[in-house]
């Protein structure tokens, strides 16, 4: 297998990252807004847990 190769998925990629240079900031943009979320604070995660109301087991008994 060639080391050169590049299958037309990759192309596509590289092409469209040439065509879209703003493209990969806003992937970025994108997933810090949906993904990265800060850490909640012990203090503050321990008082969810406390406060979460139990499910019944079956909830349209």
């Amino acid at each position: 297998m060639s080391r050169h190769y590049q299958s037309e998925i990759t192309q596509f990629i590289h092409q469209l990252k040439q065509q879209q240079p703003a493209l990969e900031e806003a992937q970025r943009r994108g997933r810090m807004l949906l993904w990265d979320k800060s850490p909640l604070n012990l203090d503050e995660r321990a008082r969810q847990q406390t406060s979460r109301i139990q499910q019944k087991p079956y909830v349209y008994y």
